[in-house]
This record gives structure tokens, C-alpha cells and sequence, in this order.
């Protein structure tokens, strides 16, 4: 995408390099103090919150009892939310000069400066104890070199020993800082490797598995007819996304683990794990509480299948006794080896963050977060080509969005419509490489999680024109969804159930880490029901996008229809106004 930018840009350019000037270098060591630390939740922890949180958030998040409503949206705050402005920030953020806003790249850098500009020029506060709008992220950053193999091999040797090749049969990546990694072990198959005591399930069965290389599926059992709401039936819960995998191979004392990616399973192909895997990967530094795993990989459905040919076993036979609780983890008479060879570097990445401070004297203590991630892919500089990730959709929309909203809530607080709640801006670094900077944001809050009534999040807006419905996906799972359900109904939109429940999106987005430390929290998702359009076009345009989604054509086109993100981004300003002034 080569397009010059939209001659309205021109003077926020202008400010925002002198701006850029002025401050001077980011330094890059540095880290933000954090008022308070917060562990996020596991899944087996969700539920254990403190009487003083549950009844914080049930007055913020229970619909008001009163006839009287603010306006759904004041003329101000509306007028501010303008498609000619979404458009322009969406063009400079997914141009070519930001390089595909790669977190530590310059051009996510200039992404993250871009942001500040444009919260400073709106007046809003800076919210790191430093004065400044940046929350220092520091990040592990490892690029596997393409000349890795995995090798599996008998231990008789009667067979010969099979190869994998990175990037077209497997991908790979480590939680430690070390630049060459032996990583080898026995392998076994652990089914979904799932330990769920709500769900009586343990796929381990007090196995040890200290040392060795763990294979699994991803997601979960699937639904039976003595069961049909087994693990969420047809909704992906947590215990099926692959970073819980990893996390519980770390548990387990695993030395690596490698998951079985399959189109239908993910949702998409295997050129998105490649793309997202063969560049730079990013974790956040290891701790002495957080078990680490060497190796963390992935295989596609036939490499899986060669694996397990080698070692005298049928993938589809293993695949139907992971199904059963009975299911035992089954050792694969394999060792696999590698020498792990990687780029390393450390890293701080910046979380943008900026305050509108409430009115209400008592209120404004307590915090509305509206989040939304500046980063993408980068570029792939060995990769022949347009090799620039742009992520125009994803996600220049959502922080196009959230710019515009925190302009709405400036626009209405000099009109004397301060909300009473203060409103906090998280543009976050990251979120492609595993909701990092959202997560943290949780872990280092920069005002106490005890006090934040709910998160917002923006990812991948409309750009197809508007709809009758919305998608507050998340909302059923705490008490946003009646009043969720009311405001859209105010706005005009139906509320539907999310389109793809097995992709797991709830899970995928910069709201769960909220949500996992007990935060209502929702990600505002476009509505399927487009206004003048069949079905048949809809698919074909979801069709098209799965096509585009982490590569880069995923460009900005002067054609997109945002009156759909307009409604959008209209709703969330009325979801957090509501919220802020119950």
C-alpha cells in the first residue's frame, strides 16, 4: 500500500512529529511503576472475588432503576465520532512508513507516539506515575533462525529418522532468554492436555511428564449425547486455547510442547501460525513464579500424522481415545531433538495510557477502561514481496476508534456532560503475541484493578457498512449484558450471540485478561446483519477478510463503508457513558 495520506492528515502529521522531535528518545529500559500488583486469575480461580469488588461492579454494571437517562449520545459527543476522521487515522496507522507497527520496531514505535500526540491534544491526563502516557512493557524477544530442524527418531533406529523444516511443517519458539537451546526428550501424546476439575477432567492422570515432549490437540473433547454441553458444547472455553496448552505443559514440568494445528480446528490456515511465528515472538520476561517451557511449537495435521506413522501409531486412533475421560496419556516410542537456535534480545514496549478524570467527587475514583492494541505483524524482511503486515482492520480500526471516542468524551466534558466515573484510554502493545501488554496491564495496573468497573475493548472494527445488530461478545458472562442489551436497543440494534462461538474470540482479545481477574468485560464485535445485503454476500465478505487476516492485504482501501464503525464506535461511547454514570 503506497497511497499518499488524505491531505486532512497533513497538519495532525505535522504536530505529531514535532511532538516526536521535542520528546526526544524512548528509552527503551525503562519501567513504569506500578501503584499495585495484580496476579490474573486461573480458570479454577475465576470465581474468588472479594465482597468488596462484586459489590462495586453490580452497582456499575446493574441497569439504573430510574426512568431518567442521560442522552444516548450528546450532539457533541456525536458530532465528534466522524467518519472522515476514522478514515484518516486508519490510513496513517496502516500506511507503509509504520512498517506493520511491529511491537519494538520503530514504526510501532512511532504507532505509540502517534496515539500520545493525539490523547495529549485532547487534554486527557497522562496516567504513568512518570507524567508520561507510556506504560513500559518489558518483553523477551526471540526469532527463531529458519535453519532449525525437528528431528524424531526410534530409539532402536531401525527407521529412519524423520525431519521437520521450519515454517512449512512446523514452528517454534522458547520462553528463555537463551540464544542456542538443546532441547530434547520421550514423546508423549497428552490427548487435549486438559486438567479441568470443574469439567472432571485430567487428560495428565498424575502421569510424570518432568522432561519429556508433550503432543496434543487444541481445543477440546467434543460434545457427546450423554453429554451435549460438554466444555461449552460448541463454545471454545479457555481450556482450548493453545496458551492455556502451553501453560499447563509448563505445570506439568515439560520440557517442550507441540500443539496439532488443523484448519478446522483453528479456524484458519496454517499461513497464519507460520506468519505469526516465523518473525519475532515476544513473551514477557520470565519470573521466578511463572514456569517457563523450552519449547513451545506447533505441527500441521500431516507432519502429525508422519510423527505418529513413525512411532507405530494411527493420529485418527489417538484423536477418538482423547475424546474419553477415560483417555490415558500414551508414550510415543520417539525422542525428538533440536538445537533451538534463536535471535534473543529484551525489550520494553509501550502500553499507551491516558485518564479523563470523573466528575463526581466520590465516583471518579472508580475507572471505565476502553482498550484497543496499536500492534500488528511488522515486517518480514526475508519474505519476497510486499512484505509489510499493515493490519489495517486489524487493529488501526479499533485504535482509530478509540481515538475518536476519547475525543467524544472530551468533546461532551467541555459541554458540562463530564461523566461521573473516570474513563481510562489502553492502547495496547502486544496483543498479537499473546494479549502481553494487556495482560501486563493486569499484572501492573496503573490504577487499582478493585476499582475498575469494566473494560470495553476495540479489535478489527466495521468496515463494511452498518448493521442492525451488535455483538457484545462477553456480555452474557457477567452483569454488563441487560444493560448492554438496553443501550444497543436504545441505539436502534438488535444484540446477537457470537457468530463462531468454537474460534474461542473471547479469549483472543485484549478484554479477557480483565475478565480473568474478575473485571466485566466485553469486546465490542460488528453485527452479521448488514443493512441492503443478503446472507450469501455476508459470507462471502467474512470469506474474503479470513483470507486477508494476518497478511499483508490486510490494507487500508479507500472504498470501506465505515458507516458501520461509526454505529459501532457510537455504541461503545453510550455503553461507557452508561456505565460511568450509574
Amino acid at each position: 500500500m503506497r497511497d499518499t495520506l488524505l491531505p486532512m492528515v497533513r497538519p495532525v502529521l505535522f504536530i505529531f512529529i514535532l511532538l516526536f522531535l521535542l520528546a526526544g528518545p524512548l528509552d527503551p529500559g525503562r519501567d513504569t511503576p506500578a501503584d499495585q500488583t495484580v496476579q490474573a486469575a486461573t480458570p479454577q480461580s475465576r470465581k474468588r472475588r472479594s465482597s468488596r469488588r462484586r459489590s462495586t461492579r453490580r452497582r456499575a454494571a446493574e441497569p439504573a432503576r430510574t426512568a431518567n437517562r442521560e442522552p444516548v449520545a450528546p450532539a457533541s459527543a456525536a458530532a465528534a465520532i466522524d467518519e472522515a476522521a476514522l478514515r484518516a487515522h486508519i490510513k496513517y496507522l496502516a500506511d507503509d512508513l509504520l512498517e506493520g507497527r511491529g511491537t519494538g520496531t520503530r514504526g510501532g514505535l512511532l504507532a505509540a507516539r502517534y496515539i500520545a500526540a493525539q490523547f495529549e491534544s485532547l487534554g486527557l491526563e497522562p496516567a504513568s506515575p512518570d507524567g508520561s502516557y507510556f506504560q513500559m512493557v518489558r518483553m523477551l524477544g526471540t526469532r527463531t533462525e529458519p535453519s532449525v530442524r525437528l528431528t524424531f527418531a526410534t530409539s532402536s533406529g531401525a527407521a529412519a529418522a524423520l525431519d521437520l523444516n521450519f515454517g512449512d511443517q512446523f514452528v517454534a519458539g522458547t520462553d528463555l532468554d537463551q540464544p542456542e537451546l538443546p532441547v530434547d526428550g520421550e514423546l508423549v501424546f497428552v490427548g487435549y492436555g486438559i486438567s479441568s476439575s470443574e469439567d472432571n477432567w485430567n487428560d495428565y492422570k498424575g502421569v510424570d511428564l518432568r522432561g519429556k515432549i508433550l503432543l496434543m490437540l487444541v481445543n477440546e473433547p467434543p460434545p457427546t449425547m450423554a453429554e451435549p454441553n460438554l466444555f461449552g458444547a460448541r463454545a471454545l472455553t479457555y481450556y482450548g486455547r493453545w496458551t492455556y496448552k502451553f501453560e499447563e505443559a509448563a505445570r506439568r514440568g515439560a520440557a517442550g510442547a507441540i500443539l496439532i494445528h488443523t484448519d478446522e480446528s483453528a479456524g484458519y490456515g496454517w499461513s497464519v501460525v507460520r506468519n505469526s511465528w516465523t518473525g519475532e515472538r515476544f513473551s514477557l520476561m520470565p519470573d521466578q513464579q511463572t514456569p517457563t517451557l523450552a519449547m513451545k511449537s506447533w505441527i500441521n495435521a500431516e507432519s502429525a500424522q508422519r510423527i505418529t506413522r513413525l512411532g507405530g501409531l494411527d493420529l485418527e486412533q489417538l484423536r477418538q481415545a482423547a475424546a474419553s475421560r477415560d483417555f490415558q496419556p500414551v508414550p510415543i516410542p520417539l525422542k525428538m531433538t533440536t538445537l533451538l537456535r534463536s535471535q534473543v534480545r529484551q525489550i520494553s514496549s509501550p502500553n499507551v495510557v491516558a485518564i479523563q478524570r470523573g466528575s463526581d467527587s466520590t465516583l471518579r475514583r472508580q475507572f471505565v477502561v476502553y482498550s484497543s492494541h496499536w500492534d500488528h505483524l511488522g515486517i518480514r524482511s526475508d519474505q519476497p514481496g510486499d512484505n509489510i503486515y499493515n493490519g489495517a482492520v486489524d487493529n488501526a480500526t479499533g485504535i482509530a476508534g478509540m481515538i475518536t471516542l476519547a475525543h467524544a468524551f472530551t468533546s461532551a466534558a467541555s459541554g458540562s456532560l463530564r461523566p461521573r466515573r473516570s474513563i481510562i484510554f489502553i492502547a495496547t502493545t502486544a496483543e498479537e503475541q499473546g494479549l502481553l501488554g494487556a495482560e501486563y496491564y493486569v499484572r501492573h495496573p496503573l490504577v487499582p484493578l478493585t476499582d475498575t468497573v469494566a473494560t470495553i475493548n476495540l479489535d478489527s472494527l466495521n468496515v463494511l457498512g452498518k448493521t442492525s445488530d451488535t455483538i457484545p461478545l462477553g456480555a452474557e458472562r457477567s452483569r454488563l449484558g441487560p444493560l448492554v442489551e438496553e443501550v444497543a436497543r436504545q441505539n436502534g440494534l438488535t444484540v446477537s450471540p457470537e457468530a463462531s462461538p468454537e474460534q474461542g474470540s473471547f479469549f483472543r482479545s485484549d478484554h479477557f485478561p480483565f475478565a480473568k481477574a474478575g473485571i466485566p468485560a466485553i469486546s465490542l464485535l460488528s453485527g452479521t446483519r448488514f443493512v441492503g445485503h443478503s446472507e450469501i454476500w455476508v459470507t462471502q465478505q467474512r470469506a474474503e477478510y479470513a483470507r486477508r487476516y494476518h497478511q499483508p492485504t490486510d490494507e487500508y482501501n479507500p472504498y470501506w463503508d465505515l458507516g458501520g464503525m461509526v454505529q459501532q464506535v457510537q455504541l461503545a461511547y453510550a455503553i461507557g457513558l452508561r456505565i460511568a454514570n450509574e
